[in-house]
């Protein structure tokens, strides 16, 4: 599905299309990217296994977690697990593109990416992430929900590597993603 516009209008029907999927695959588990919380709230009660990838602390101001600690509570109390640590295609990578100006090997790979869209990009991203958080079996398929910003616009079926051997990913679908980048 290609959804016409990229953005927070596509969530529902992002989160339907990944439900769905995941039903047909017989796929358990579900990554989302969500820094409020809100995208992850709707995968909540489905029946499926949800880790929620979040930015980062600091990644908007220094020192601060943007999902604030009754939402991870509340999270949590329903049953998904929450995932906060270092972007896989940023980190120290990004450091080096803010104090010396210049491409790094991980911000190529995510502008490569990025060429399916910013929403795919974090699809693959949150998916190793979770790999290397333990929180997704090795060598399964998972689909991983996120978006260009706001909400969801973008899903797809993969089987995340980890990170030290992250172009053994394999991305076998995308389900959904905005035609517009």
């Amino acid at each position: 599905m290609l959804w016409p516009n990229k953005g927070v209008e596509n969530t529902d029907e992002t989160i339907s299309m990944a439900l769905k999927r995941s039903s047909e695959l017989d796929v358990d588990h579900l990554v989302v990217a969500s820094n409020t919380g809100h995208t992850a709230r709707k995968l909540a009660g489905k029946g499926k296994k949800i880790v929620c990838v979040t930015h980062h602390v600091g990644f908007k101001n220094p020192g601060e977690d943007e999902m604030g600690a009754q939402t991870r509570q509340e999270l949590q109390e329903q049953g998904i697990q929450i995932l906060t640590t270092t972007h896989l295609l940023a980190g120290v990578d990004r450091s080096l593109r803010f104090k010396f100006q210049g491409a790094y090997p991980a911000e190529i790979i995510a502008s490569a990416l990025r060429l399916f869209g910013q929403g795919v990009k974090v699809c693959v991203e949150i998916g190793c992430m979770a790999l290397d958080a333990g929180l997704v079996p090795y060598g399964e398929e998972i689909i991983s929900v996120a978006g260009s910003g706001r909400g969801a616009d973008s899903a797809c079926v993969m089987v995340p590597a980890h990170s030290q051997y992250f172009f053994d990913t394999v991305v076998k679908e995308i389900i959904c993603m905005p035609r517009e980048k």
